[in-house]
């Protein structure tokens, strides 16, 4: 699918643009949305643009150019002119939510089949584009295409396709890779750092999950978590988990991996995987969460063991598998 409007056309007379993406950003969100911010600085030199996103996870921060994340970032006194929101729906942003709700001119671009419709004025929705990357990357002229936004576009393509191995891969996916990786930029070593690469600690957080984890319906769902109580004790954070999903959804005979940890003392972050014959979008559409068939996830305020068994009826359902 092409671009139905020019970024820049609908850009170019604004003095205050805001880039924004979801929550915990993943490489996909920061890929994206630093890629973007820095095509609309580079056309729109007297604007003023901001990427206001989360903290990203470690394993980021080594990367040039990431600053141009600002965290704290409070907004204008004047009021924002155009807020673009990118890999989400605005009620997924965060504390940028607010500056959508009050922009003159609000753009969505994304490839979420939760959010086919698109929650902005204009809209660049794409349900079987690999990532929000791509889709950023079919929307930057080429001949303003630089190292930087290569090295952050090939980011976000690269993690949310799996290194390539999802089926979310298409042939545009490789034609654009094939462009990007003729940029000045370490492709090799920023999917090492970034994709494969974890912490002692982390791997050994991932054992013992994978360790604990149950099966379900014959061995096809594989269900990992972990209390409140180990969550404290471990002095655990959101990026303690980087990777855990994936040792789950390795699993031989695994159809749907899940996994599920506290955020605070009454609320579960669940991360969804699966091979396709679970249509995880439409499980946790039911919380109120959301994302792909084949990847998906949602928070909710519900006790572990009441929203296990939620989750596995839900399966059950969709599928006519026994428990």
């Amino acid at each position: 699918m092409e671009p139905n409007f020019d970024i820049i056309k609908e850009c170019e007379k604004a003095k205050r643009i805001l880039v924004t993406g979801h929550i915990k950003p993943d490489g996909d969100c920061i890929g994206s949305t630093v890629a973007m911010t820095m095509y609309l600085r580079k056309k729109l030199p007297k604007a003023d643009v901001r990427l206001l996103l989360e903290q990203p996870s470690p394993a980021f921060m080594y990367l040039s150019g990431i600053d141009v994340i600002e965290s704290g970032f409070a907004g204008w006194k004047d009021g924002t002119d155009v807020c673009i929101v990118i890999d989400t729906s605005a009620d997924r942003s965060g504390n940028a939510e607010k500056f959508f709700k009050e922009a003159k001119k609000t753009i969505n671009i994304d490839h979420h089949i939760s959010n086919a419709d698109g929650c902005g004025m204009l809209n660049f929705i794409d349900p079987t584009a690999s990532s929000a990357s791509e889709l950023v990357y079919q929307m930057i002229d080429k001949e303003d295409m630089d190292d930087e936004m290569a090295k952050f576009i090939y980011l976000g393509i690269t993690h949310d396709t799996g290194v390539f191995r999802y089926p979310n891969t298409a042939p545009s996916t490789f034609k654009a890779a094939a462009d990007l990786i003729t940029y000045d930029f370490d492709f090799s070593d920023l999917v090492e750092k970034t994709f494969y690469e974890k912490s002692f600690e982390q791997k050994i957080t991932a054992a013992g999950i994978v360790k604990q984890a149950k099966r379900y319906f014959d061995g096809r769902v594989i269900f990992g978590s972990i209390s409140y109580k180990d969550f404290c004790e471990g002095k655990m954070t959101s990026n303690s988990f980087d990777g855990t999903i994936e040792e789950l959804r390795v699993i031989r005979g695994c159809e749907c991996a899940i996994f599920m940890y506290p955020i605070n003392e009454k609320t579960n972050k669940v991360s969804m995987r699966s091979l396709g014959s679970v249509d995880v979008s439409k499980i946790t559409a039911i919380f109120g969460g959301g994302g792909h068939v084949r990847a998906a996830g949602m928070v909710k305020d519900i006790p572990q063991e009441e929203l296990t068994e939620r989750i596995l009826d839900a399966i059950a359902e969709q599928t006519g598998w026994e428990r």
